[in-house]
């Protein structure tokens, strides 16, 4: 494997000093994830220090650590280890030559980073990078950066933000060609006060565009109009998707055989009928905020549209896992990584449109960071969860008592106190040919529910 950075290289960006001169595959910032050949980046932590894991992380096969202390082994030695890191970043997009994405949004941010990445992989023949996981805050998209290969012919990194002014720091670290916006919903409104600052806060992707740069705007929200006031200011062209009016929509979206959606898109200048294997209309709508993203960048749509048929589940956001059961199974739904009121309602009419079921059974946690909004967003879910015609539903924790009371008796029910109880109680109850949701804010845990019921059984699309 190439050297994704060599001692020197690191040095000039940084402004440190090698103690012996080295190269570089990968990068990471968790000594449990550390490869051979990894730089290992020693960040300093308020629970703990990375330098505390520096000889775990040469033991593992570092070929050498960014570090602000003298250590043992190859290194090079900095002043401040976050700095340097987001310098290495820094080097890394002026180094490459990729068509850069940038994506947020409030709901369907990290499956449109998945699904645009893909596309564009099997457009570039294996030369597309992403940020993984969930790296889009201030440690983890400099680190999604410092990671992307020379030869990488696109990138899209997701961006996240709890406050204003978080996104327009990270939007000016990636310069992206293609800013994305995918959707505005009520998350982390107890810090941000209403939707429109929200949508504000979004709407700071746009200010790291490069000249002659792409924003992409959903036509489907209160907020399109201020999204494109903002994009004006910064974007030589705004797409929008999503709407019946919008630049890129679908004229015909039907269920497939595959439980995805077989869909006809207008597009910018032609029309493309392709399927997604992933189920629900909210993925009809991050397929176009993907095929707006790809026509911009000037890509083949054709191959793009492949790519989307045969994603794959994501886990955490919508991985199907079957569950093996005496007499039969049952289909266990993984939504378990983060909620808020537009994908708690989309995830549920999935359930609802699931055929074939003995009964549906949803596993809610509470939506988080809703601040005085709390009590009436949840109270509000009632209607999505009559309407996915639910036969039995459990509900974790005080922040659920608001659905509870809103369904007034309608649907058998429990609350529970934690995911804990949770897992044993649908474990006790879990039957041949149920179909099982679980959905809750990432903080609730319910990812140890899915391990837990789901074990090594297999997951499927």
């Amino acid at each position: 494997m190439s050297a994704l950075w060599t001692s020197a290289e690191i040095e000039t960006a940084t402004g440190g000093t090698a103690s012996i001169a080295f190269e570089v595959t990968g990068v990471t910032f968790d000594s449990r994830e550390v490869g051979p050949g990894d730089l290992f980046v020693a960040m300093p932590g308020t629970v703990a220090d990375g330098h505390q894991f520096v000889g775990s992380a040469f033991a593992a096969g570092a070929a050498g650590a960014l570090v602000s202390q003298a250590v043992s082994g190859p290194h090079i030695l900095v002043p401040d280890v976050a700095a340097a890191l987001t310098a290495l970043a820094v080097a890394a997009r002026a180094r490459t030559s990729a068509k850069i994405f940038g994506v947020t949004g409030s709901v369907g941010k990290t499956s449109t980073k998945e699904a645009l990445f893909a596309a564009l992989d099997r457009v570039s023949s294996g030369k597309a990078h992403r940020s993984v996981k969930s790296y889009n805050n201030h440690t983890g998209v400099p680190l999604s950066l410092a990671r992307m290969p020379r030869d990488s012919e696109y990138a899209v990194l997701e961006m996240g933000m709890n406050h204003s002014g978080e996104i327009a720091v990270l939007t000016r670290l990636v310069r992206p060609d293609v800013a994305i916006i995918t959707a505005i919903a009520p998350a982390h409104i107890e810090k941000l006060g209403s939707m429109e600052a929200i949508a504000s806060a979004k709407a700071e992707i746009f200010e790291g565009l490069q000249p002659g740069g792409v924003a992409i705007v959903p036509e489907e929200t209160p907020h399109r109009d201020a999204l494109v006031k903002a994009a004006r200011r910064h974007a030589a062209e705004i797409i929008t998707f999503g709407g019946p009016e919008a630049d890129i929509t679908a004229l015909h979206a039907v269920r497939s055989d595959n439980g995805g959606s077989l869909i006809t898109a207008r597009l910018m200048e032609s029309e493309l009928t392709y399927t997604i294997s992933q189920r629900g209309d909210h993925w009809v709508s991050n397929s176009l905020a993907v095929l707006a993203a790809v026509e911009a960048a000037g890509a083949d749509l054709a191959i793009a549209g492949l790519a989307l048929a045969d994603m794959g589940g994501l886990k955490g956001r919508g991985e199907r896992h079957q569950i093996r059961l005496a007499g039969g199974s049952a289909l266990l739904i993984d939504e378990s990584y983060n909620a808020n009121s537009a994908s708690m309602e989309a995830t549920l009419k999935s359930l609802g449109e699931e055929h074939g079921v003995q009964r549906r059974i949803a596993v809610l946690g509470p939506m988080r960071e809703l601040g005085g909004q709390s009590e009436a967003l949840h109270a509000a879910l009632a209607p999505a969860v009559t309407a996915a015609k639910v036969d039995r539903l459990i509900l974790i924790g005080d922040e659920m008592l608001a659905l509870e009371e809103a369904l007034g008796g309608t649907i058998p029910l429990e609350r529970v106190a934690d995911a804990d109880a949770a897992t044993a109680l649908l474990l006790a109850i879990i039957a041949p040919g149920d179909a099982v949701l679980i959905k809750a804010s990432n903080s609730v845990g319910l990812a140890t529910l899915v391990e837990r019921v789901a074990g090594e059984q297999p997951c499927f699309t």
